[in-house]
């Protein structure tokens, strides 16, 4: 199955969200169940029926219709969630991926664009929204910020989780928002792929052979080992969980890992890169 969502506008606050999560708490509590037994309703653990409630982790569609069902079928829950604001800096297109990722066991990364947002530092973020056309609001590029460190702690709360990101040789020389940035960039970079549990390699400009030319890919596996695989575009997402699917982007990923610089290499090209500034 392939999952195209488009943008529809602007993400859900956590303000939104918490408020969502209140009203599933007081609706439960009103039938009469325990997280655990509510959990088994919707098919979820007590643990992750705890985070939507405190308004810790996106609900989706799905968890709404299981959950109507499971409080008798009022239609509170459709029309509260359909009023959930939407969240600063995740689009609604990213809404089902983000919600994986923070549980993934395994988490691979190319990009032929720009420093994955994992790997971005808030200057370089400022720099990436400050060329956004139409420009956006201080407001709304705040958000989008806040949202993006916050993803962020997954590189340093999920010691267990295995990362691997392939850039571009020619993403890292691009110099968006100027030398100082590119150097403070490079320095992030060189920091937070230094755990053992996460993997840093270049795609070299003079590759004569390259996997991926069809574009950025994202690739997950579960702790129940459930694959996916996520591709974005200018103004939409794409989620695929179709596994012949999937199966054919992870074997395209694996050859593009045998092309790329090895992590040393990487490491090596990319202190190369900033002495040169």
């Amino acid at each position: 199955m392939t999952v195209d969502i488009e943008t529809g506008g602007e993400p859900e606050s956590s303000d939104s969200m918490r408020t969502f999560g209140g009203f599933v708490q007081g609706l439960r509590e009103h039938a009469g169940l325990s997280r655990e037994e509510f959990g088994s309703l919707v098919h979820l653990s007590k643990h992750s029926v705890a985070s939507i409630e405190l308004g810790r982790r996106l609900a989706d569609e799905r968890f709404v219709e299981l959950a109507e069902s499971a409080l008798g079928n009022t239609g509170a829950l459709r029309k509260a969630f359909t009023n959930v604001a939407r969240q600063q800096g995740f689009a609604a297109w990213f809404r089902m991926w983000a919600r994986l990722e923070r549980e993934a066991v395994v988490l691979d990364t190319y990009e032929c664009r720009l420093v994955p947002g994992l790997l971005q530092t808030p200057g370089y973020v400022r720099a990436l929204y400050d060329n956004e056309v139409p420009p956006l609001s201080d407001e709304k590029m705040d958000g989008h910020l806040a949202a993006r460190l916050e993803r962020q702690r997954l590189l340093r709360e999920r010691p267990t989780t295995q990362f691997s990101f392939i850039v571009e040789e020619v993403v890292l020389r691009r110099r968006i928002g100027g030398e100082e940035v590119v150097r403070e960039q490079y320095d992030h970079i060189l920091e937070a792929t230094a755990p053992r549990n996460i993997t840093f390699q270049i795609m070299p400009l003079e590759a004569a052979r390259h996997a991926c030319l069809a574009g950025p890919l994202q690739l997950l596996v579960t702790p129940g080992g459930n694959r996916y695989a996520y591709c974005e575009g200018q103004e939409n997402g794409r989620m695929i969980n179709d596994q012949k699917e999937v199966i054919r982007f992870q074997q395209r990923y694996a050859t593009l890992r045998s092309q790329a610089l090895t992590p040393e290499d990487s490491v090596s090209l990319l202190k190369r890169l900033r002495g040169a500034l």
